[in-house]
C-alpha cells in the first residue's frame, strides 16, 4: 500500500522548512497562515485548507502537481468498458511534491 499523501506531504513540507533554516513561525509569518496551520500540515492532518497549503508551498518554493494516476484501479476505471474516464489526483508519490 502507498503512503498517504498527507504524510508525505508533511514530510516534504518540514524537510524544506529545515533546509531554508526556517522555524514554523518564520514560514507562518512569510505565507501569511498560522503557525498552527504550519503544525498540522507538518502533521499530516488530513483536513486543511488547499488555498492556505498552496500560500505554504508557494512560499518554500514548492508545487503541487496533479497527475493522472498510473495504478491498475485507475487503468480498469478508464477503460472503455468502464465508462467515461475520470480525473483524478496523481499518484500518492513524494515526487509530486516538486521544489
Amino acid at each position: 500500500m502507498t503512503e498517504p499523501i498527507t504524510t508525505m506531504l508533511a514530510a516534504k513540507v518540514r524537510s524544506r522548512r529545515g533546509d531554508l533554516g526556517l522555524t514554523q513561525q518564520d514560514l507562518a509569518d512569510m505565507a501569511g497562515v498560522s503557525e498552527r496551520f504550519v503544525r498540522f500540515v507538518e502533521q499530516g492532518k488530513p483536513s486543511i485548507q488547499l488555498d492556505s497549503l498552496t500560500a505554504v508551498l508557494e512560499t518554500l518554493g514548492l508545487e503541487l502537481r496533479i497527475a493522472p494516476r498510473t495504478s491498475e484501479a485507475a487503468r480498469t476505471l478508464g477503460s472503455p468498458a468502464s465508462g467515461p474516464a475520470r480525473a483524478f489526483a496523481g499518484p500518492a508519490s513524494a515526487d509530486n511534491i516538486k521544489p
